[in-house]
């Protein structure tokens, strides 16, 4: 089977690779040409722009789209709207808001193209351990690509499915990270805990050791932190700042607008924002109000 990649960076030039290798037919395209040119190198045919893309592929055709959500998606859609033909599927396997793919759904319905909103989940291991995929669209257009799913997953049946209409693949990813949020930010307080505890000078390498066989807690995510736990110098080079892609946010929104309690995940996201702030205005204000009402020392700024 063939299948066009519009985006290939980390993600999707990972998948390209991946697909290469199980025999599907890749034609890929990039505003880089070191990426195209990498794709190229494993397997893939290369496409100068999206035009050329549609045009080295076989109708009905199938284009993937990992590229930043929002605008950046926003346009490569309405242009590929315009190249795409009736019977074609448009895929957006970035990390869109829901609401974004029913619009993108809708317009391309509007020309006769079938349009997929998969979340993906899988960082840089993807290309080797394989993906996990979340379809949301048509069930005739997800059903005639299966087998482009079934080899990005880590196996023919596990892994990746439809879970519903338009949007839902977002959705459903956007809930994923969200918990993917609060996971991490549990790890990170427990490692923290059993470091401050200096009484038996714990080897936190050693604990997460421990705990990847047989612990309730153990995980993929556990087995990632045991590594990095075990490099020694890894975290002394990393900043204490944490970003966030949106995901977190919108889950947070949505467990507002839904009148469902997310408290973990919500103050997993407040402790990704608080880490970026260098100067922390509300702990020197705590400090003068407790210093104010009550004498207490405060330090230096």
């Amino acid at each position: 089977m063939e299948v066009g990649i519009v985006g290939l960076g980390r993600m999707g030039g990972g998948m390209a690779a991946r697909l290469t290798k199980a025999g599907h037919r890749v034609v890929g395209f990039a505003r880089s040409p070191d990426a195209v040119g990498k794709a190229v190198a494993n397997g893939a045919v290369g496409a100068s722009s999206l035009a050329d893309l549609v045009a080295r592929l076989t109708p009905p055709r199938a284009v993937w789209l990992m590229i930043p959500a929002g605008d950046p998606t926003d346009q490569y859609v309405g242009q590929l709207l315009g190249l795409l033909a009736r019977g074609d599927t448009l895929i957006d396997g970035g990390n869109s808001h829901y609401t974004d793919s029913l619009r993108h759904a809708a317009a391309a319905q509007a020309v006769g193209v079938d349009f997929l909103d998969v979340g993906v989940s899988g960082g840089i291991w993807g290309e080797k351990e394989g993906y996990c995929l979340m379809i949301g669209g048509d069930e005739r257009a997800s059903a005639r690509l299966g087998p482009i799913f079934a080899s990005l997953a880590p196996s023919p049946t596990e892994g990746w499915g439809r879970v519903g209409g338009s949007g839902a693949g977002h959705y459903v990813k956007m809930v994923h990270n969200g918990i993917e949020y609060g996971l991490m930010e549990s790890y990170a307080e427990g490692f923290d805990v059993l470091r401050a505890k200096t009484t038996w000078s714990l080897d936190l390498a050693e604990v997460a050791r421990i705990w990847r066989r047989g612990s309730v807690v153990r995980s993929w995510l556990l087995d990632l932190t045991a590594d990095i736990l075990a490099s020694g110098s890894e975290l002394e080079k990393i900043g204490a700042y944490v970003r966030d892609s949106g995901e977190g946010r919108w889950t947070v929104e949505e467990s507002i607008a839904l009148d469902i309690p997310a408290p973990v995940i919500m103050l997993a996201l407040e402790r990704r924002l608080r880490s970026r702030q260098t100067d922390p205005f509300a702990e020197r204000l705590l400090a003068a109000m407790r210093q104010r009402f009550g004498g207490h020392a405060v330090e230096p700024g």
